[in-house]
């Protein structure tokens, strides 16, 4: 009866597909959007405040416990907030986490004019962190959510590239607008997109995950520890230790050490450079590599792939000795760091029913998180001692050591090696 209607009704199909079609994109878009507005918050901060320290009275040393003050209370969050995007759905969660950050943005604001500036900064970066743990669990999420198999990976990369350009378009948001203004206008700026960002949340993006009532069975410590959360989340781990954790902090140094540098600019000018490098060719490779797992049986090659793309490039920094080979080292880096992030997060969602999404989103981010923060603790003061080559090195095994893990996560969960998209 059903192929019957369906070949009786050729147009009503169609019709109904487009519809499913446009929801997605419409909904992916509002997502790409607001979280690429927020991002500007997040980055604004960083070319002012280490200036701002001095004439504010505060110590270098607070200015960088201020500046990581969102990752540690994102941290405590991420598990929690994951958990209630699947009790609560996503729209609450993300709605509320975006308005969270636009308050935070205003601490900014508030830290210029009252007394007491430090303690202001530190209020609104800790809220920061707070807001962005529901926005991250949501976001992704809501991805999963209203994707299809043949379009997931694409959308992954979509939203992920939202929150990556988000963050240094913050950064050349604030270092530009200050320096033609103000700080304070290069704040209140920030305020006014992360604001925009909420709106745009707000205005057009649906509920998608809690379609009748509420999981009430649904804990907000209720941390999701399956084998595909532990196992994306360990990669994830390793792909932000080397990437924001070990290269992000290294690189000024090591253009300083080898005296490379580029347009006359001095290391940290030229370092930002070559970070924005790793950052367009990430975002680039984010959506291909997503678009094209979409359209193979296994998103596991690509990955393996991508892997490797990262040990070539941490094997080509350590040697760099040119502006070239750097440039080559760099490139390599952001593309594998970048076509990971899509498939990585889309093979999450083929392997996570959709009640536990949420949860599962806030697990691999609390280990990004913690790739992140203990990338500079642990590769500043190695460096320091041992130079850089043993330190890059080290950084292109952990990648290799990443493919194992997924392989041998995936094959537990699946009994393949390779399983097919449409699982």
């Amino acid at each position: 009866m059903r192929v019957w209607w369906l070949q009786a009704n050729p147009d009503s199909v169609f019709e109904s597909v487009r519809s499913r079609l446009r929801r997605e994109y419409v909904v992916i878009g509002a997502v790409v959007a607001s979280t690429f507005f927020i991002g500007f918050g997040g980055g604004v901060i960083f070319p002012i405040l280490p200036n701002l320290g001095a004439v504010l009275g505060i110590s270098p040393f607070l200015v960088g416990v201020i500046l990581s003050a969102n990752r540690f209370s994102r941290l405590l969050a991420s598990a929690p907030a994951g958990a209630l995007v699947d009790r609560l759905g996503t729209r609450t969660p993300m709605v509320v986490g975006m308005f969270v950050q636009g308050v935070a943005t205003t601490g900014y604001v508030v830290a210029m004019l009252l007394p007491f500036p430090e303690g202001w900064f530190m209020l609104a970066r800790v809220l920061w962190g707070l807001g962005s743990a529901a926005v991250f669990a949501t976001a992704f999420t809501i991805a999963a959510d209203v994707s299809r198999d043949d379009s997931r990976g694409a959308s992954m990369g979509l939203v992920r590239g939202g929150v990556l350009f988000g963050f240094p378009s913050g950064v050349v948001l604030g270092g530009i607008v200050s320096e033609l203004a103000s700080n304070l206008s290069a704040f209140v700026l920030a305020t006014a997109f992360a604001f925009l960002a909420g709106g745009v949340a707000y205005l057009l993006i649906p509920e998608t995950h809690v379609a009748d009532e509420p999981r009430s069975s649904v804990k907000p410590w209720d941390v999701n520890t399956s084998l595909p959360a532990l196992t994306v989340g360990l990669v994830n781990f390793a792909v932000l230790f080397v990437y924001i954790g070990a290269l992000f902090s290294t690189l000024v140094l090591l253009l300083d050490a080898r005296d490379l540098g580029v347009f006359g600019l001095g290391p940290q000018g030229s370092s930002g450079i070559f970070m924005a490098l790793t950052v367009l060719t990430a975002g680039a490779f984010m959506f291909a590599s997503g678009y094209v797992t979409d359209r193979r049986e296994s998103r596991v090659p690509a990955l393996l792939a991508f892997l490797v793309v990262l040990c070539v490039g941490f094997v080509a920094l350590a040697r760099a000795q040119s502006l070239g080979a750097l440039g080559f080292a760099c490139a390599c880096i952001g593309a594998g760091q970048g076509g990971v992030s899509g498939p990585l997060l889309a093979l999450l969602a083929d392997l996570t029913p959709g009640e536990q999404m949420g949860r599962a989103m806030g697990t691999n981010n609390v280990f990004g998180d913690i790739g992140g923060a203990l990338g500079p603790v642990l590769t500043l003061p190695v460096v320091d001692v041992t130079g850089f080559v043993p330190v890059y090195l080290v950084c292109a095994g952990l990648p290799a050591l990443a493919a194992l893990v997924l392989l041998a996560g995936v094959f537990r969960e699946t009994g393949q090696l390779l399983p097919a998209v449409d699982l």
